[in-house]
């Protein structure tokens, strides 16, 4: 049940900007563009060409929403 947990967890921010920390120490930033029962994908950068990161769920250790400031 964590994973369906954590599916929808992420559904509720897609197309936002997160920042996700796994157990390894790796750091991912990029807009969550596609969830699946295992993995979350993000495009790490938008305005040039960025490349996507696949994240699986059971390496995850956290995940914080970037707030952008609007100007």
């Amino acid at each position: 049940m964590e994973r369906q947990h954590t599916e929808n967890l992420l559904r509720r921010f897609k197309g936002q900007l997160v920042n996700i920390k796994t157990l390894s120490g790796g750091n991912y930033e990029g807009r969550i563009t596609e969830i699946t029962d295992d993995y979350v994908s993000l495009i790490e950068r938008e305005n040039t060409e960025g490349s996507q990161v696949f994240v699986f769920f059971n390496s995850m250790e956290s995940m914080m929403v970037v707030e952008v400031p609007v100007t």
